[in-house]
């Protein structure tokens, strides 16, 4: 059972190190700030950006359209 519980909290922690993206400075200059990556899907319904929803890690709402308009 120790083992399963391990295997898990590392196939977690591996998780959590791919969804994050450091943060960067572009070709312009701009700073981009850490963030975490969601897993890519076909529903704009479910992002952080549409409107209803809430980012949880900065708190800021949607504005985005569900059907992109």
């Amino acid at each position: 059972m120790k083992k399963i519980i391990a295997n898990l909290f590392v196939f977690l922690l591996i998780a959590l190190a791919y969804s994050y993206t450091r943060g960067y400075i572009k070709s312009n200059g701009t700073y981009v700030q850490p963030y975490f990556r969601s897993s890519p899907n076909n529903y704009k319904i479910d992002n952080y950006s549409s409107k209803g929803n809430v980012n949880p890690f900065t708190g800021n709402k949607g504005t985005k359209s569900y059907f992109g308009w």
